[in-house]
């Protein structure tokens, strides 16, 4: 696929719908960036080299133009001189730098055409190249938060889950300890009762 035809590619191609069936948009869009960025270095070449043509074609008409003119007074001398088939000569070579440069005016006003057409394709190219630089940022932004958000919710959720293990181990130490309490005050209680007891005993004589 030659350049041009990338570039047609690209400018007619819907981001919108592409970027809605992707799997993964911002991978997508950054392949999409390079390819434009790819796209726009070889039509600004291309453009370079068409505008350096253009340049050789600018001094090969002027030079052409430069020539016949200097063929028609060598023509002027000549026929001054009375040598008429000099003068003929002079005005075959005349003719012919004049048809030289009107072919290389033709082929410069094509050439300014093409530069042109090709600077009117680098413009459009870049305005969609930073719309999809500004859409990407948005999209990267966008899925930031999202991963930041996720992080964020996991990091509550650990937290919580450790609240929660903390907060259950602590019952369950106090529930030892009431339970360790109880057994104590159990025999304590008995051998108050046991003491009571024997102090009846005594009383009664027994």
């Amino acid at each position: 696929m030659n350049i041009f035809s990338r570039f047609i590619d690209i400018i007619n191609a819907n981001m919108n719908a592409m970027l809605d069936k992707a799997e993964d948009p911002e991978k997508m869009l950054r392949m999409m960036i390079q390819e434009m960025e790819d796209t726009l270095i070889e039509l600004k070449s291309s453009c370079a080299s068409s505008m350096a043509e253009g340049a050789k074609l600018e001094k090969a008409v002027k030079e052409a133009e430069e020539a016949s003119q200097r063929w028609e007074k060598r023509a002027m001398l000549a026929i001054s001189k009375g040598k008429e088939d000099l003068a003929r000569e002079a005005l075959a070579e005349k003719l012919q730098m004049k048809k030289e440069a009107e072919q290389s005016a033709k082929l410069l006003e094509e050439n300014r055409a093409t530069v042109a057409e090709s600077r009117k394709d680098i413009a459009s190219l870049e305005e969609k190249l930073s719309e999809s630089k500004a859409r990407f940022r948005i999209i990267k932004e966008k899925q930031e938060r999202a991963r930041n958000e996720k992080k964020a919710r996991e990091s509550i959720r650990k937290d919580t889950e450790a609240r929660f293990e903390e907060m259950e181990k602590r019952i369950n130490r106090m529930n030892a300890e009431n339970d360790l309490n109880r057994g104590f005050e159990e025999m304590e209680k008995s051998d108050e009762i046991e003491r009571e007891l024997a102090e009846l005993k005594k009383k009664a004589g027994i």
